[in-house]
Parts: C-alpha cells; structure tokens; sequence
C-alpha cells in the first residue's frame, strides 16, 4: 500500500515539474519578443531625439506604416546581405491610431553595408500602402517591390520644402549613435509568423494583424506602440 502511495506521490511531482518547466520555458519565449519590442521602441526613441538629426516630425505624421529593426547585421566579409529582427505597425486610416505591430525579418540583398559597418539599427518609414500589401503576399523587396531611399533628416524639415514624398519608403539607419549609409535594394521584409504566435498567444497571419485587425494590444508589444504613439501623431488635417 505504501509503495502505492509513494508512487503515486512520484507521478503528482513528475507531472507538477514537467508543468513548471513548460511554463518557465513559454515565460522565456515570451520575454524574448517583449526584449525585441522594447529594442525597437528604445531605438525610436534614441533616433527622434536627435533634434538636428532626427526623422522629420511632418514625415512621421504622415507615415502609413512604420518598421523598427534593432541591430541588423551584415555577411561575412561585407557580402552576402543582411540580416535582422524587429517590427512593423500599420497606422489605422480611420482614427489615425497605431494598430497592434506584427514581427519582421529583414535579410538578402547582395551589397554590404558602407563604410565597413557590422551592425546597424534601422528604420522604414512606409508612405503608401503598396508595400504593406506586398508584404501580405509573402514579402516585399525592398527596390522592386517598393521604391526606397534614405531619408531626409532633421526634426523640423517641412514637407512642403524640403520633402518631395516621391518615394515609397524612405530608410533610416544609425551605427554606434551616428546615422549611416546603407544600401538596402534587393532586400527582403518578411513577416515573422513564429515570433508573433509567441507574443499574441496564437497563430496569427498578416491578413490577421494588417487587415482584419484581430489582434489586441498586450503588454509585449505595448513598449512599441507607446513609443509610436509619441513620436508619430495623426496625420495633420489637408488643407484644400
């Protein structure tokens, strides 16, 4: 009866281990997409702060989408391309909010990095919906499927002057705190479905999160969305 008993009692902590062990590994996971989030949120914040430097305030009130990607890397020997991690939210044209972010990968291409630069943190400002729906097929490359050039800096540049708005998706890149040359044609902007299974608890798709908008905000992506929210308001009203 004993033996039972003691048995019995083995199964109960055997089962009660295995249970904590897959809980600490899904908190693991988890906190891995929230790091990912708020990398990209730090990153937003760090490149807006350059009042002299930083991404035009006008450019980012108009912007229909907006992608963070901390720490891209390049290949081996400055060849091969590039590599990184982050996300990418869609405004809402209704209210002009940011909606809930999906995760993304940026990699291919075939030129490296300039001026010898291992890793650099990197900002898409998407001006028109083309893109956004050329990464619902699948991926959009970055020269083909949506024209992209750097960038116009300085917080205060205006729109009517100084940016032209003739590109589709205009880039941003900074090396060790200073803004860097890079080119990105032929690169590809893929949605990550297993990180945002991770943070949103669920399989989701692209057509889930930037066209349906099925998925809430949480505590993983809200560091991202803050930080959009402050640095990229509604569209200013048109005059006609």
């Amino acid at each position: 009866m004993k033996k039972r008993n003691l048995f019995a009692v083995g199964l109960i902590v055997v089962f009660a281990l295995a249970v904590f062990n897959v809980r600490l590994i899904s908190g693991a996971e988890k906190s891995k997409e929230a790091e990912r989030a708020s990398q990209a949120a730090t990153v937003l914040t760090e490149m807006m702060g350059i009042p002299e430097g930083g991404i035009p305030d006008e450019l980012m009130s108009r912007a229909k989408g907006i992608a963070v990607i901390p720490h891209v890397v390049k290949g081996a020997m400055g060849i091969g391309g590039r590599y990184g991690k982050g996300l990418m939210a869609q405004r809402n044209p209704a209210g002009g909010k940011w909606l809930p972010p999906s995760f993304i990968e940026i990699g291919g291409g075939s030129v490296g990095f300039q001026l010898g630069v291992e890793a650099t943190d990197l900002v898409l400002v998407f001006m028109e919906e083309k893109g956004i729906k050329s990464l619902l097929d699948g991926k959009v490359t970055l020269g083909a499927d949506a024209t992209v050039a750097a960038g116009p800096l300085g917080r205060k540049a205006s729109a009517g002057t100084d940016i032209k708005l003739n590109s589709a998706i205009y880039s941003y890149s900074r090396s060790k705190g200073l803004f860097a040359g890079v080119s990105l044609d032929g690169a590809a902007v893929t949605i990550d479905d297993d990180a945002n299974k991770k943070a949103y608890g669920k399989a989701v798709s692209g057509q889930d999160i930037f066209v349906a908008h099925s998925v809430k905000t949480n505590p993983t992506i809200a560091p991202f969305l803050a930080a959009l929210e402050k640095y990229s308001s509604a569209r200013p009203t048109q005059k006609k």
